[in-house]
């Protein structure tokens, strides 16, 4: 059994992030070693107003966003979707995606990536 406060795990800024807009902010919320899954991420993003994370293409994996807080445009394949607090999104294997912060407060959201 393991708790990880949110106030010791450290940050990181990623300028540009994928390739997108301005400084996104990642914090795990747990580490390598926390756990035996096949996990390559398990991070709270955060994206600052006008901030993006460029599209990209996972193989061998899936990424899975889930919307906490903000709002956003997820590209899915290039469909251009809109997401909101509550919102999950699957990219799996072979697919391409990327978000955008579309609002005027910060775009929140847990990111996990799965190996496959």
């Amino acid at each position: 059994r393991m708790v990880r406060k949110f106030q010791s795990l450290p940050a990181e800024q990623r300028e540009p992030m994928r390739g997108g807009d301005g400084t996104v902010t990642l914090t795990p919320g747990l580490q390598a070693g926390d756990y035996a899954a096949k996990l390559r991420l398990f991070s709270r993003i955060t994206l600052p107003a006008g901030a993006s994370i460029g599209a990209h293409v996972h193989e061998q994996e899936e990424e899975f966003f889930y919307i906490l807080a903000g709002t956003g445009e997820f590209n899915d394949n290039g469909t251009a979707v809109a997401v909101g607090p509550g919102d999950s999104t699957v990219t799996r294997s072979g697919e391409c995606h990327s978000i955008r912060n579309t609002g005027d407060a910060p775009l929140e959201l847990l990111a996990v990536i799965a190996t496959l």
